[in-house]
């Protein structure tokens, strides 16, 4: 489980992560996608999260010596900042860039529907 951050549309959500570890870790990253729906540009529908972290060099970050718990740290941050320049869902990249007040309604209520205890 991974909580929405204060100040930002998903404050006070649960958001239920499902995280596979594969057998060449820490040789290779984990496996982390939402289970809970989640209204982000950077998190498809299918809970696929876009972040270089999470990537193997060359095109992303991962490191061996990155923890499971820096990882949580990282999509919480990419939660509070998503980036619009690199989205999955372009349609909500675009609705963040243009019209922010919408996208964070949006967000919010998915995060009430979905993410709410």
């Amino acid at each position: 489980e991974i909580l929405g951050g204060a100040d930002t549309p998903y404050e006070k959500g649960i958001f239920n992560l499902e995280i596979i570890v594969p057998e060449r870790y820490p040789f290779e990253p984990p496996k982390i996608r939402f289970l809970t729906p989640i209204y982000h540009p950077n998190i498809d529908s299918a809970g696929r999260i876009c972040l270089d972290v999470l990537k193997l060099p060359p095109k992303g970050a991962w490191r061996p010596s990155l923890s499971i718990s820096t990882l949580l740290s990282s999509i919480q941050l990419l939660m509070a900042e998503p980036n619009p320049d690199d989205p999955l869902m372009a349609d909500i990249s675009s609705e963040y860039k243009h019209n922010k007040q919408l996208f964070l309604l949006r967000a919010r209520e998915w995060t009430e529907r979905h993410a709410g205890q």
